[in-house]
């Protein structure tokens, strides 16, 4: 685990639940650096000072805001940590919401809460249970990394876990957004329906991030002195129109033969093609005439017994002449 990141206690009500801070993700991303691309050097940053021109040290440097023009307020770390906010050194609970309630927009870096020490054992574990019985999520206020920021604490596993969350302000409208209005087949939105049922799990797979392991494939490569592999798969031109029931068909047999599952995929009866070729429609035009012919040579046959049937019981009912 992480050294914490941050130290204090958690608050609700009366109750005080001594905590450390851990992050609760890591980040597998490939970091690049900078070089000059003739020969390779390495190109650096440097913090300089644009009135002295001296170049400084992290030490020498700390955040300042500008309070008017080419007026800077510096402000420290003693500044901030002496601010009389309540949630300084605390995670304050303000409510209790459903955790249904919560846009998922609004949730951003999540933190492991531990608690610290054994006077923390209790409560912990009391909020723990409170949270896991009532199937809700707590709303809090606290202090990180300079501002006041807003927190939601839920149960993961045995664990808390804090995720910071946008404040209303900060989320932005998508209304805009959405596309030009346009007309949805019953037997499309079914169509969807079934795919979304082909593809669904009862968890969350393991994914695998494939873009990181073949650019480790890349620098491999060139780190190496050999030319990486190339790319395979075609690129679908941008903006192509496709049958969408047809496209949601195919996505269904794709998902089941992933899947290992048999049986007919088709979510709807596709109908015929307007436009066929010589042989097909000619063979289906053959298939049709077939029918019509089998069809009317039953009808004689059938018309050719009932004749002769009715033939017979009228001779049956004729008299027999005298000799």
């Amino acid at each position: 685990m992480p050294r914490p990141i941050w130290t204090g206690a958690i608050s609700f009500g009366l109750v005080t639940i001594p905590i450390k801070v851990l992050p609760a993700t890591e980040n597998h991303t490939i970091s690049f650096r900078q070089i000059h691309l003739e020969d390779g050097g390495r190109v650096r940053y440097r913090k300089v000072c644009e009135l002295d021109g001296k170049q400084l040290t992290d030490d020498e440097i700390t955040r300042g805001f500008e309070y008017a023009k080419d007026t800077l307020v510096a402000v420290t770390d003693e500044d901030l940590d002496g601010m009389p906010l309540p949630t300084a050194k605390a995670i304050e609970i303000v409510t209790f919401v459903p955790a249904g309630s919560i846009d998922p927009v609004r949730i951003g870096a999540s933190y492991y809460l531990e608690g610290d020490g054994q006077v923390a054992a209790k409560p912990y574990k009391l909020l723990r249970q409170a949270l896991e019985r009532s199937a809700k999520v707590a709303v809090a206020k606290f202090a990180l990394r300079g501002r006041e920021r807003l927190g939601l604490l839920r149960v993961k596993q045995d664990t808390l876990v804090l995720h910071a969350m946008h404040w209303p302000d900060e989320i932005r409208s998508p209304e805009s957004l959405a596309p030009e209005p346009v007309e949805l087949s019953d037997e499309e939105v079914e169509g969807a329906l079934a795919l979304m049922d082909t593809m669904s799990e009862e968890h969350m797979p393991e994914l695998t991030d494939h873009y990181r392991e073949a650019l480790e494939d890349v620098i491999a490569a060139k780190a190496e002195g050999r030319e990486p592999a190339a790319a395979g798969g075609e690129e679908k031109p941008a903006g192509e129109v496709v049958d969408l029931m047809a496209a949601l068909d195919a996505s269904v047999a794709a998902a089941r033969e992933r899947r290992g599952e048999g049986g007919d995929a088709t979510v709807h009866e596709m109908p015929a093609p307007e436009k066929s070729g010589r042989g097909t429609a000619k063979k289906a035009a053959g298939k049709k005439a077939a029918a019509k012919r089998a069809t009317a040579k039953k009808s004689a046959a059938g018309k050719g017994a009932a004749k002769k049937t009715a033939s017979g019981k009228t001779a049956a009912r004729r008299p027999r002449r005298a000799s």
